[in-house]
């Protein structure tokens, strides 16, 4: 018999937006925006690992033929972030905030 916590698993290694991501099928992640609109499907193209129920394949640098393909959740902006600047005897100050566009996606499937 085998235990649930040993079985291999399916998941993939992709990179996206200068960071890389762990990913399985049905996990769900919040990356920055990716162009399209809610409900879309997109293909996260640089995969660097693929493990297929044990078969491990690792990229030099990315696996031939590997795909994960994701459906769009949601287009949103991230928390705000303020950036104040100050200089204490020139009477300078400066506010300004920021939010980044995210998008969430879902991974629908790997395959390699």
């Amino acid at each position: 018999m085998v235990d649930e916590a040993t079985k291999p698993m399916k998941y993939a290694v992709v990179e996206n937006g200068g960071g890389q991501l762990y990913v399985e099928v049905g996990d769900v992640f919040t990356v920055n925006r990716i162009p399209g609109e809610a409900g879309s499907k997109v293909e996260l193209g640089n995969v660097l690992l693929v493990n297929d129920n044990g078969s491990i394949k690792i990229g030099q640098p990315v696996v031939a033929g590997a795909k994960v393909t994701a459906t769009i959740v949601a287009q949103e902006l991230g928390k705000k972030v303020l950036v104040f600047k100050f200089k204490k005897t020139k009477n300078f100050r400066r506010k300004r905030g920021h939010r980044q566009e995210l998008s969430r996606i879902k991974i629908d499937s790997i395959t390699c």
